[in-house]
């Protein structure tokens, strides 16, 4: 088992982070520190956390961060660390979906390596662009598709390139929460505020910020695309102006079928991410919210409950443990295995080396077009009644 003090995996040379949005009282900025400064990748240097300038700057003094680097705009980070020798090399970006576009590609043009929350953007044609320019410069450009960080994630993915399930049948995948059971934008809840606002959020508020993980997760273990798909989206609670649950059915490019449920209003559910894959000779059935164990069920055998950390696990997931057998592990260590992916990527890019091949498991800008082509289809698809719509990208 990989341990922080590693000295393969664990690159000893910090990465320079700057960072945008996230600033107080903000959970998911919260997470992106953590995660960054989880195994001693990165150092905090530079941001521009809130919208109003005064503020991200008070934010900045929080964190330490040195005083001309406390900005009050992404344009002033921009200005303030292309010029300096001891620039920021990666910049994330946490701020509300409609901003990345605008953001992301002002970074890339003045050489920064980025990280992005999803979506990507709100617009296809906006995240096609971003692929364009990200793969014309050469830069890192990760999206946090963090779930794809868990140790036994990984290892359901080792499983499926290993042919231990045999050919992909069935897809069953949902994220379903209960955290907008009640119109909390009407209660001027900020998180609920932009969330549900389609000028901010996107064209589908539950596909985007739910669907979008559900759509990621499917295809990173299972290695399938999403080819069509059918969907019904709904806005359950009296009173919204978005979608806030939907229904999908897939079907994927080998032939396979699916189903996704994504939800803002399942009551009692408090991070339902749940994925069960289906082949010709087993399955397996791995839940978020009980992170460390993937349930193995071969063909005519008994059922099998594999654990993170135990002996025998694919490198893959001991590579994304930390902790030893039996102590728990989760969403903060998940999240930290993507940031130590775009270390690796942005330490390798910065010495001339390919980047891509060093962190084979990052999400990129394929996974962000992807991601906002799945909205788009789902849109789609629900305003024609359920019609199958093509849900592939041209990304050449």
């Amino acid at each position: 088992m990989s341990l922080p003090n590693d000295p393969v995996r664990y690159n000893p040379r910090l990465v320079r982070l700057g960072m945008f949005g996230g600033g107080a009282g903000s959970s998911i900025g919260a997470a992106h520190r953590v995660a960054a400064r989880f195994d001693g990748r990165f150092r905090l240097l530079a941001g521009a956390f809130s919208s109003d300038p005064m503020r991200s700057r008070e934010f900045a003094a929080t964190l330490d961060i040195d005083r001309d680097r406390r900005y009050g705009t992404w344009q002033e980070l921009v200005q303030g660390e292309a010029g300096r020798e001891d620039g920021v090399e990666v910049v994330s970006i946490m701020t509300p979906n409609n901003s990345h576009f605008a953001i992301a590609r002002g970074l890339l043009e003045h050489g920064f390596d980025v990280m992005c929350d999803k979506p990507l953007t709100t617009r296809l044609d906006d995240a096609l662009e971003l692929h364009r320019v990200a793969q014309r410069s050469g830069l890192v450009f990760g999206v946090t598709y963090n779930y794809s960080g868990y140790p036994m994630v990984r290892h359901a993915r080792f499983m499926v390139e290993s042919g231990l399930l045999g050919e992909i049948r069935l897809v069953q995948v949902e994220h379903a929460s209960g955290w907008a059971s009640d119109l909390l934008e009407a209660q001027g809840h900020k998180q609920a505020t932009w969330r549900t606002d389609p000028a901010i959020a996107g064209k589908s508020t539950v596909v985007g910020d739910l669907g979008t993980h559900a759509h990621h997760l499917v295809r990173f273990v299972t290695g399938l695309e999403v080819a069509e798909l059918s969907a019904e989206l709904s806005t359950i609670v009296p009173g919204r102006t978005s979608d806030d649950n939907a229904h999908i059915k897939l079907r994927l490019d080998n032939g396979a079928r699916g189903l996704m449920w994504v939800s803002m209003v399942a009551v009692g559910h408090e991070h339902g991410q749940r994925l069960r894959v289906y082949g010709e000779t087993g399955s397996i059935d791995w839940a978020q919210e009980h992170p460390n164990h993937l349930i193995h069920r071969p063909r005519d055998e008994p059922a099998q409950i594999l654990s993170r950390g135990a002996p025998g696990l694919s490198p893959q997931a001991q590579d994304a443990s930390r902790l030893w057998p039996g102590h728990p592990e989760g969403f903060l260590a998940a999240f930290a295995n993507v940031y130590n992916d775009m270390a690796d990527a942005v330490i390798s890019r910065r010495s001339g080396a390919a980047w891509d091949s060093v962190s084979p498991m990052l999400p990129t800008t394929v996974d962000g077009v992807l991601g906002v082509k799945f909205v788009e289809a789902a849109v789609e698809s629900d305003l024609e009644d359920g019609a199958w719509v093509d849900a592939t990208a041209a990304l050449s």
